[in-house]
């Protein structure tokens, strides 16, 4: 997927490339930006982070450490070692909950899920 970002005064507007490749806007894109979202809160990172670059995104690096490496990316006040029994219970949910924001994010708007599947 493909972001252009534009710079307006103290923002910075990320617009998704279907906006301007395909003249495309629907629920689609909203679904996209739902799984971004999804992605930045339940790792404290913003796509903007400087370890991202031409080679890797923030929905790159989650995709390559679901569902194994998982623990290594989330918010460290999410999950932690003394929750005890729940543990294991709270890192299937988490791990089911990227899973979620990475079919969110699927590069072609037609194979992307819908709203009403979130």
């Amino acid at each position: 997927m493909l972001f252009f970002i534009i710079s307006h005064g103290n923002y910075l507007l990320m617009f998704i490339a279907e906006y301007g490749l395909e003249g495309l806007v629907s629920t689609k894109c909203d679904v996209y930006s739902f799984g971004i979202m999804m992605m930045e809160v339940f790792t404290r990172t913003n796509p903007n982070d400087e370890r991202f670059g031409e080679k890797m995104s923030l929905k790159s690096w989650v995709n390559d450490c679901v569902p194994n490496g998982i623990t290594h990316i989330l918010d460290a006040n999410l999950l932690r070692a003394n929750d005890g029994e729940y543990f294991i219970e709270k890192l299937d949910c988490i791990s089911s909950m990227m899973k979620v924001a990475l079919n969110c994010t699927v590069e072609s708007a037609r194979e992307r899920t819908s709203i009403e599947d979130v």
